[in-house]
């Protein structure tokens, strides 16, 4: 049995992990907390994620949250993150980081916990994103520069980040593959009537729009032929069942810094 906490347990992935936990008979949720002043505090768990009452109390109290934890799983918001991390430090918590739009200091501190408790760090836990970020490694390694890269990505229209932390994820991997710094060659925003295509760059464009769960697509484009790698995600339970996979392969282990390759043995 593995013990789950969950920030972020009043959102709509918490709410989500919380229904398939409760469906898991080798999960049980331990601990759920919320920002400070959410109307949800003092409710059961359970009953706002609309399943049966588990007696587990939703609080702001981070702390408190995972004391009785094997693993807490954070898809908050940035600000949040470095809070919580210390709290899974204070009580020797593994750590499922799902939180995207993370800055150079959130990934330094995450990093640093490692030394201490296992933490995983996925900008994206669908199996089936992972997967497509190790092909898009694969094209981008054995593809030239003849091919002219772009990465699209869609999403609902309350997203606060953009590029989204996958198509950011895509982006670092197709770099890889070529040997070079994601920083080095991607290009964020294009308007007006400036310079051509810089040669071997990489491109981002963003739409938020309706409730588009999520719609990535890699293109490699040359003079004779087009190449896409495209990943749909349909309900948001797949990045859910992600990070429970993520979670019941973490618990117990040694302290480290875990991606989902590891999860997927990629």
């Amino acid at each position: 049995m593995t013990r789950i906490a969950i920030f972020g347990a009043t959102g709509r992935m918490g709410q989500t992990l919380i229904r398939l936990i409760t469906d898991d008979a080798d999960l049980e949720l331990v601990g759920a907390a919320t920002e400070p002043g959410h109307a949800d505090i003092g409710s059961d768990a359970g009953s706002t994620a609309g399943v049966r009452s588990l007696g587990v109390v939703i609080t702001d109290d981070t702390s408190a949250a995972v004391s009785n934890a094997d693993v807490a799983i954070d898809f908050t918001l940035p600000a949040a993150a470095q809070s919580n991390l210390a709290s899974c430090v204070e009580h020797g918590v593994a750590l499922v980081m799902g939180t995207t739009g993370l800055s150079a200091d959130d990934d330094a501190a995450l990093k640093g916990a490692a030394g201490s408790i296992a933490v995983l760090y996925g900008r994206n836990m669908s199996v089936g994103v992972n997967l497509l970020s190790e092909l898009a490694r694969l094209a981008g390694k054995s593809l030239g520069t003849e091919y002219d890269i772009e990465i699209k990505e869609a999403h609902h229209r309350n997203k606060v980040d953009a590029p989204s932390g996958t198509a950011l994820q895509l982006g670092e991997s197709v770099a890889q593959g070529r040997g070079l710094a994601l920083d080095s060659v991607a290009v964020y925003e294009r308007h007006g009537i400036g310079e051509s295509r810089t040669p071997g760059s990489i491109g981002f464009s963003s739409v938020r729009a309706g409730n588009i769960v999520g719609d990535h697509t890699v293109l490699f484009a040359a003079d004779e032929e087009i190449i896409e790698l495209r990943h749909r995600a349909l309900d948001r339970a797949v990045f859910a069942r992600g990070a429970l996979r993520a979670a019941t392969w973490i618990a117990g282990r040694q302290a480290g810094f875990y991606t989902m390759n590891n999860v997927l043995e990629l």
